[in-house]
């Protein structure tokens, strides 16, 4: 499994929703105009990574059950 690359990629999907969370929630903590101007883009930003990492979660697991 650690051979193929959409692993990698995959991984890497999770590792870049994750680092969207820590901003939005960083961003709430802040608050102030910061928080106004950046926490509804953040929560957008998050939802289509969140979409795109599930995609290729089953697309892997998909790829992984043929072979």
């Amino acid at each position: 499994m650690a051979n193929d690359p959409l692993f990698f990629i995959v991984a890497a999907a999770m590792l870049f929703v994750v680092a969207i969370l820590i901003f939005g929630v960083g961003s709430f903590a802040k608050g102030g105009e910061f928080n106004k101007k950046y926490a509804n883009k953040a929560m957008r930003w998050r939802i289509g990574a969140q979409f795109i990492a599930i995609v290729l979660i089953l697309g892997f697991m998909w790829i992984r059950s043929k072979g």
